[in-house]
């Protein structure tokens, strides 16, 4: 069996951009997603970096995506990673090169826009209750 899920949460770049598909004219939407990562550097100093993320969404979640999302909201994605690639020559002549390029994007099967105000929702251990009162302090610290 073979697993290939992608969740990401951040921000989008700029306004979905609808288009059509050239092979069968489907239409889908496409926008890039920043998220951010951050460590501790060897001076012990906080260090960043962005990674975008470009996001096809079709059918009817892209014609969702187009109407309802800007550049700017906070969305979690949830999809599959795939690739394309495609040859480009560079230089004409004798010189001339060709090149293989591949892309990659997630494919997107839900697409949630998050309220930055919103508190997150506790966890709760999976298929039971919150813990009562009257269980010790060491049962509510089970983090599964």
């Amino acid at each position: 069996m073979y697993l290939n899920s992608v969740q990401i949460i951040g921000f989008i770049g700029k306004d979905p951009e609808r288009r059509q598909a050239r092979a069968n004219d489907a239409a889908f939407t496409l926008f890039s997603v920043a998220t951010q990562r951050s460590w501790k550097n060897a001076d012990d100093e906080w260090a960043s970096k962005t990674e975008w993320h470009r996001v096809v969404a079709w059918n009817s979640l892209g014609e969702r995506v187009a109407a309802s999302l800007n550049q700017g909201d906070h969305i979690l994605v949830e999809g599959t990673l795939v690739s394309s690639s495609y040859e480009r020559e560079y230089g004409k002549g004798k010189k001339a090169t060709t090149v293989k390029h591949t892309v990659w994007q997630i494919r997107a099967d839900s697409i949630r826009k998050l309220n930055r105000g919103e508190k997150e929702p506790e966890a709760i251990a999976s298929g039971s209750a919150a813990p009562s009162d009257s269980q010790s302090t060491a049962a509510q610290e089970i983090p599964f």
